[in-house]
């Protein structure tokens, strides 16, 4: 049985769903109460505040927890929610009651969620290797606080005798995502074609770029790397491997929806940096392939919006 932290969350209730198509039982976590969308008897939702130690090592008591997988938000965010002090020390006191809980129950792995930000800063071209030298400055809070918990997890995990998994995650978008984001804009393109309207705030130009992975492939290589026989490494990309522009994500919109109001201003914004992710390490140890190409995904988000499901 794996507790998913978060589990009731956008990248949360993929993983569950991918979890659950293994064969696996799932605990969800969720800070407030809530009705989750699974009617799975193999489905347990569990109110807990991660800075509770107490509240969360008692799940144990009713559950038998194998594998924890932490994608709750261990940073301060959203900007402006906590003084400075208070919200670093629940970021981190929630990671480290999460890996108390991991060592009570004597799970078999525990993975954390990173992101594809602490590759920010990294010179050069090309796909970033998750043995890339990573800049020790970060300009935003998710990518200091992920670089903080990848570096104590390596140590915990050694001096604990865990195994400790960081996923590096890409830019996600799918079903259940919020929009609009800050980081990329195919989610505002999305949910701008479903209503008919135009995206929200000031469009990124066609020749941007990142690595975008379709949310249901995220889910998927996530769940692939926790129950995975054996891991070779700590840390593994999990994106889509490759680079996808905003206008190749437009183009795809128009397939669908000819007459959407989706096109963007031509070329790149200035001091744009193409940044997509190296999963060789992901294919050889767990199987994974994305079954989401651009034109793929983006059928299926809008179809899941145009039913009625926008969020």
């Amino acid at each position: 049985m794996i507790l998913i932290t978060g589990g009731l969350g956008f990248i949360g209730t993929h993983t569950t769903r991918a979890l659950l198509d293994l064969g696996e039982s799932c605990v969800l976590v969720q800070r407030r109460a809530a009705a989750g969308p699974f009617a799975d008897e193999r489905v347990f939702v569990e109110q807990a505040d991660l800075t509770d130690e107490a509240a969360l090592l008692r799940i144990g008591e009713k559950h038998k927890i194998t594998g924890i997988v932490h994608l709750a938000g261990s940073v301060p965010w959203p900007p402006g929610a906590y003084e400075p002090l208070d919200g670093a020390e629940q970021a981190i006191k929630s990671l480290l009651n999460v890996f108390r809980a991991a060592s009570e129950w004597q799970v078999s792995r525990l993975g954390l969620a990173g992101t594809i930000g602490v590759y920010r800063g990294v010179p050069g071209d090309g796909a970033l290797g998750e043995d890339v030298p990573l800049p020790m400055t970060a300009g935003h809070p998710i990518p200091a606080f992920k670089k903080i918990g990848e570096l104590l997890a390596g140590h915990l995990a050694g001096t604990m005798g865990l195994d400790v998994v960081t996923y590096r995650i890409s830019a996600v978008w799918g079903p259940l995502g919020h929009t609009p984001s800050p980081f990329f804009a195919a989610p505002q393109l999305v949910h701008a074609a479903a209503r008919g309207t135009t995206p929200a705030g000031a469009p990124m130009r066609a020749g941007n770029g990142i690595d975008m992975c379709y949310v249901k492939d995220c889910g998927r290589a996530i769940a692939l790397l926790q129950l995975a026989d054996r891991l070779r490494h700590r840390t593994y990309n999990v994106a889509s491997g490759r680079l996808t522009t905003h206008g190749e994500v437009s183009a795809a919109i128009k397939k669908v929806i000819p007459d959407a109001r989706v096109d963007l201003p031509e070329g790149r914004d200035p001091g744009a940096h193409d940044m997509w992710l190296d999963i060789t390490r992901l294919r050889e140890d767990t199987g994974y392939e994305p079954a989401y190409d651009t034109e793929r995904g983006v059928a299926d988000y809008l179809a899941w919006l145009r039913a009625g499901n926008e969020r």
